[in-house]
């Protein structure tokens, strides 16, 4: 731990909690992934809220050689999920003046009991898994150049994650390529997006595969279970206060919210 890892941590810290936007990265930006997840495990230890889960992204070229990763993770806390099966167009807080993006993904949940043993394939992951859901990550940070200036900054900043819509459960997911699911994103009723989830390196299962890797590298644990929200299927699609966003998943269903600015706390 440093003094610029501190203040880095800290300041991303206040401006979530305040909703007040960075004009500028509070510090020295971090160059590697190490320092990025320094700052990130400090600034999960100061804002003190549980963890319920886990966002994924990815890392394109060239920067994922650079770095020696293909994915960065960051944690979503539990005040922050919501569940659409209750709240069926639920609204999404997102940071006014920072970054903003809604992103189709599927979810998928780790039971309780993991051992800290990371699988090796598909058959492997499944066997860890008790719940595969339909669902909408929420992207935003205080900082506007979150992903512009690189992977290890999105990471330093919780992974640019504000959010997490749960939606219906994926039934019979055990016997469905997730891969196979056509995935469509709309906002405010405009298809902006459409893709399938074998665009994304080794899919949602090596999105999971990845996190725990991840987590047991940085001596987290995660026996208690936690949602995996496994990457970015259609897009990182920007989005604005006022705006509705559906994700649909071909027959499967679809998940609504819409966006609101972020208020700061009392």
């Amino acid at each position: 731990m440093t003094e610029q890892t501190e203040a880095v941590a800290r300041a991303f810290v206040t401006a979530r909690r305040a909703a007040r936007a960075l004009e500028t990265y509070p510090g020295e930006r971090p160059t590697d992934m190490a320092l990025a997840y320094a700052i990130q495990d400090r600034a999960i230890a100061i804002d003190g809220r549980p963890v319920t889960g886990w966002k994924v992204g990815r890392i394109n070229r060239p920067h994922d050689a650079r770095l020696g990763s293909n994915r960065l993770a960051g944690p979503i806390f539990a005040n922050t999920v919501v569940d659409a099966t209750v709240n069926p167009d639920p609204a999404m807080p997102v940071f006014v003046g920072g970054f903003a993006a809604a992103e189709a993904e599927l979810l998928l949940h780790v039971a309780p009991g993991w051992d800290g043993t990371v699988p090796v394939d598909d058959a492997g992951t499944r066997v860890l898994l008790d719940d595969v859901r339909l669902g909408i990550e929420i992207a935003s940070s205080p900082y506007p150049g979150i992903n512009a200036d690189g992977p290890a900054v999105t990471a330093s900043d919780f992974g640019n994650n504000a959010g997490l819509v749960i939606g219906a459960a994926l039934e019979g997911w055990q016997a469905i390529d997730l891969c196979a699911i056509l995935v469509r994103t709309q906002i405010d009723g405009a298809t902006i997006g459409e893709a399938t989830a074998a665009t994304m390196l080794d899919g949602p299962y090596g999105a999971v595969r990845f996190l725990l890797a991840n987590l047991a590298g940085r001596g987290i644990d995660a026996s208690a279970g936690l949602w995996v929200s496994t990457g970015a299927i259609t897009g990182v699609h920007p989005v604005l206060p006022g705006q509705a966003v559906r994700a649909m998943f071909g027959d499967h269903g679809a998940v609504d919210c819409h966006i609101v600015p972020a208020a700061g706390a009392a």
